[in-house]
């Protein structure tokens, strides 16, 4: 079965030369010129992964991508002329997989849509099982779903994977690098900013006081640690 990707880019000529690349590594593709016309594509035609373009008429990409993550986890990659960091960020925190910035070449692109989705299929392949609860935190990589003492805590994608790897690995530290790495899939290009950001997100909403059972501790110099508190 063929694999469907939207390429969503008020560019035709940047939308142009994507769909050749595309067509030659076996994919279909449908296009979407404006963040409307983005939002009514992945709709009717549930694309396997989504190359979105940040500024674009009528509604931006991060305000798409948004919108997708609400009910959806389909792969989103930013498209972008943008480079600060400050954006890059943006773009992460509302849900992208990753972050490709103009002028690209369309064969890092592919080889990035590769990557995503090859991650993706993991998922679905080890998904059986993916369910822990630790001092009160639960976490369900099947639903993406997540409870501190029974109520519901809403997180996004990614801050549910970090989550996940600090829980299935108590007490080991992991830095921010790895983070990236492991969390985002492949050798991240920017600063590590982006870690703390998604750090300082997991620990408001999860509320970190001391009627819960666990902490994420920051291990200064180095990363991030998961930690059950004695007692709990």
């Amino acid at each position: 079965m063929e694999k469907t990707i939207l390429i969503a880019d008020d560019n035709k000529d940047i939308v142009d030369i994507l769909k050749i690349y595309a067509q030659k590594e076996g994919y279909k593709y449908v296009c979407a010129y404006d963040g409307e016309q983005a939002l009514k594509m992945w709709k009717e035609y549930n694309p396997c992964i989504i190359l979105l373009d940040v500024m674009m008429p009528k509604m931006n990409g991060y305000d798409v991508c948004k919108h997708i993550r609400q009910t959806s986890n389909v792969p989103i990659i930013m498209v972008t002329a943008k480079t600060e960091e400050a954006d890059k960020i943006m773009g992460l925190d509302y849900g992208a997989d990753d972050y490709v910035i103009k002028p690209f070449s369309p064969r890092e692109v592919m080889t990035r849509i590769k990557a995503v989705l090859r991650r993706v299929t993991d998922d679905v392949v080890d998904e059986k099982n993916k369910r822990v609860e630790i001092a009160g935190l639960c976490i369900d990589m099947n639903s993406y779903e997540a409870s501190v003492n029974g109520k519901p805590i809403v997180l996004t994608k990614k801050e549910i994977e970090i989550l996940w790897l600090f829980v299935t690995n108590p007490g080991r530290v992991f830095t921010r690098d790895h983070l990236l790495e492991n969390i985002w899939g492949y050798e991240y290009f920017g600063d590590t900013r982006t870690v703390d950001t998604h750090i300082k997100r997991i620990r408001t909403k999860l509320n970190l006081d001391s009627s819960v059972g666990f902490d994420i501790k920051t291990v200064w110099g180095v990363g991030y640690k998961f930690e059950v508190k004695e007692g709990k």
